[in-house]
């Protein structure tokens, strides 16, 4: 098919076609809504990526990501530091601040283990949650896992792992559905699963 705009153009839409949720199409209509609004839109984006892209870190307490360390969350004051919610990466953590569902502390696993394509524990923010989690202070550690095979196999291996800490194991209640992912819940189905979890 002939190209219908400059190499330049075209890299923006190709670029574009990789963010999730847009398509070839979506990313051809993207492009043309940001030239078309080049000054209130397309300008003020490129600096917002730019300044992100030199800002962006990751916190070293929790393994968010944010533009300061250790990130918002964990630097704010009034958060319960005796609770830990472990979620699978980063937007997962965002979902459940969304819905205001939790007030504690996080910690970000970066994925979940995964047989089929050789995740292991050791490729998880795992050994780091365990040392957290000896902390006199921690009294509760919240499974916030997805409701998949990965997801549950990845619980109870950090179950076992908790196995010697002083703390309290629960996970997120049967809320979130079967092979349902945290981040495209509902805020009201986050923050009922969250006040109706129980023990693991």
């Amino acid at each position: 098919m002939a190209s219908t705009a400059g190499p330049e153009i075209e890299r923006l839409i190709s670029l574009l076609a990789k963010l999730p949720g847009l398509g070839p199409r979506s990313a051809r209509r993207a492009a043309l809504a940001l030239i078309q609004k080049r000054d209130i839109v397309m300008d003020p984006l490129v600096v917002a990526l730019a300044d992100v892209s030199a800002r962006i870190t990751q916190c070293s307490v929790c393994d968010n990501v944010d533009s300061q360390n250790p990130c918002h969350i964990c630097a704010a004051p009034g958060r319960d530091q005796t609770q830990i919610c472990v979620v699978q990466d980063v937007g997962d953590l965002w979902a459940l601040e969304r819905a205001g569902a939790f007030r504690g502390t996080y910690h970000v696993l970066g994925g979940s283990l995964s047989a089929l394509d050789g995740i292991r524990p050791e490729d998880l923010n795992i050994a780091a949650l365990i040392e957290r989690a000896k902390a006199p202070a921690i009294i509760e550690v919240i499974l916030a896992m997805n409701a998949t095979i990965d997801g549950q196999t990845t619980a109870h291996y950090i179950t076992d792992k908790l196995d010697d800490c002083d703390v309290k194991v629960s996970r997120l209640a049967h809320g979130v559905p079967v092979g349902g992912e945290l981040n495209y819940l509902d805020d009201g189905t986050l923050s009922a699963a969250m006040r109706s979890r129980r023990p693991f």
